[in-house]
């Protein structure tokens, strides 16, 4: 009985609150958009024996070799641990080599191998296919309003 006098309250209670509840809240989708397509991105990044870190790693590196690894960290808003064992992995797999910068001893410079340098021209067609994949059926204006509220969003609380 006690259902029956309580729907009505349930039913004001989610139109009130339905832009933030699972499963139709903001968040809750963005979530589920990024979990989608993380999967669908390392589906395609592992024949390549690549992570998507290591592409976003790679990306820095194919505008800028020989960053500092304080610089990769900066641009991709990382702790600095984490990128470490991420080199380290893509070093152990041919894709990029550390030296010590020769004016600061204290500073470590990231540099593309060949096979890191050969990804160049490999990856970047899988990774547009997955992207058209995501945004099929939404034209350019509305993929360009997209991009431009994802920076905004990102920008809120990235402070």
């Amino acid at each position: 009985m006690e259902t029956t006098t309580r729907e009505p309250s349930r039913q004001a209670f989610f139109e009130e609150w339905k832009d933030i509840l699972a499963p139709t809240g903001f968040g809750y989708r963005v979530r589920i958009l990024s979990q989608l397509m993380s999967r669908r991105f390392q589906d395609r990044l592992e024949p390549f024996g690549i992570t998507p870190f290591h592409w976003v790693v790679l990306c820095c590196l194919w505008q800028e070799d020989g960053l500092p690894t304080s610089a990769i960290c900066e641009r991709l808003q990382q702790v600095g641990g984490t990128l470490t064992g991420v080199l380290d992995r893509m070093e152990e797999r041919g894709l990029v080599r550390r030296e010590r910068d020769s004016r600061d001893r204290r500073i470590w410079r990231v540099f593309l191998t060949e096979q890191g340098e050969e990804l160049m021209d490999e990856l970047p067609p899988v990774v547009r296919r997955v992207k058209e994949e995501t945004l099929a059926g939404i034209a350019e204006e509305e993929r360009a309003l997209l991009s431009r509220l994802l920076d905004r969003t990102i920008a809120n609380l990235a402070n």
